[in-house]
């Protein structure tokens, strides 16, 4: 049992959260107390308008460490550096996005890769606005936490107990189950180095037009996410894009 619990706690630290260009530093304060009771410590903070603050160490009410250790980025593509998996947290449903699953069952995704000692972070939008579009593209799920229709408004903080909470009750659940997938997966990075190749080889065949590309990269990146590439996987297809700008034939090696 004692091993149970200690590679539950693990796992936890597999799990990472991003909070994107929040404004105020009580909310980054509250998700760090809050992350703290439910047995998370990675905090990673993109572009945050007061950081460090003291309002934000009052609210942490004794996850200060989590604040102290907590990752400053420039980029979210920089907090999300080493992950294979990023779930965007969205109040609402976007017109072009990635899947959009329920809280529960994003947290039982992640609990499941978790497992696999890979990264898996959990990012969230302003308090105002959410995730613009462009930080939903880096992500490969969205999800939603089911609130009142008529009062949909969540804290920021508040948004991060609850998941914390889901993930920390998903690996009470599969804490003793076998590993079902030991896989690597292809990190952020890796899969934005792939986008990017495609991206590339898409305007030198001439199958995308750099000066209108309309929303062709974003309905590419749906296409991707849903398939959760592995890291051989995205080393295949970067080697199919090589040769497609570079064709070569068997006789050549011969």
């Amino acid at each position: 049992m004692l091993y149970a619990m200690t590679s539950k706690l693990n796992l936890l630290n597999n799990f990472r959260i991003v909070m994107c260009q929040t404004s105020h530093p009580g909310n980054i304060g509250a998700a760090a107390r809050a992350m703290k009771t439910m047995g998370l410590s990675q905090l990673y903070l993109v572009q945050p308008k007061h950081f460090p603050d003291n309002e934000a160490n009052a609210l942490a009410c004794g996850a200060v460490d989590l604040l102290e250790n907590a990752v400053v980025c420039d980029t979210l593509e920089e907090a999300l550096t080493g992950c294979v998996v990023a779930i965007g947290m969205s109040a609402r449903k976007r017109q072009l996005s990635h899947e959009l699953i329920s809280a529960r069952e994003a947290a039982t995704r992640a609990a499941q890769i978790a497992k696999n000692e890979q990264a898996v972070a959990l990012v969230f939008g302003t308090e105002m606005s959410g995730l613009s579009n462009r930080e939903l593209d880096l992500c490969q799920l969205l999800a939603m936490i089911p609130t009142n229709p008529d009062f949909s408004s969540l804290n920021v903080a508040a948004a991060v107990q609850v998941m914390c909470y889901e993930l920390r009750m998903s690996e009470n659940e599969n804490a003793l189950e076998g590993i079902s997938n030991n896989v690597p997966l292809a990190t952020s990075d890796e899969v934005e180095g792939f986008y990017q190749h495609l991206e590339d080889t898409l305007i030198k065949i001439g199958f995308l037009n750099p000066k209108e590309p309309k929303k062709l990269m974003q309905r590419v990146r749906r296409i991707y996410a849903r398939a959760s590439l592995e890291k051989e996987e995205v080393n295949i297809l970067r080697g199919i894009l090589k040769l497609t700008q570079k064709p070569r034939s068997f006789s050549e090696e011969e």
